[in-house]
């Protein structure tokens, strides 16, 4: 892929950043909005190179990747396709990979 790409966040993955991001803010007061922050820089960086994140094996998606945003421990799992990036799942480093 070259160029921009549209990046599309799923119903699914939109709740779980909502979710993410309403806890964070609650109980971490010296940079409440984090996740908000490192999730817009990472669909940025996605929107230009898709294939930047690591291979991430699914049945359900073969060209499933994730990528991680450090500084918040979170994995944004996505799928890259030819005409756009599909935000699949964002989910914390300390939990089991989600289902997808």
């Amino acid at each position: 892929m070259s160029g921009r790409v549209a990046v599309v966040v799923t119903r699914r993955a939109a709740t779980q950043l909502e979710r993410a991001a309403s806890w964070w803010r609650e109980n971490r007061p010296a940079a409440p909005d984090a996740v908000a922050n490192d999730f817009e820089d990472a669909l940025r960086l996605l929107a230009f190179q898709p294939e930047l994140g690591a291979r991430s094996a699914s049945p359900h998606y073969p060209d499933l990747r994730r990528l991680f945003l450090a500084r918040i421990r979170y994995h944004v799992y996505y799928q890259a396709l030819p005409d756009k990036v599909v935000i699949l799942a964002f989910w914390h480093a300390s939990r089991q990979s989600p289902s997808l």
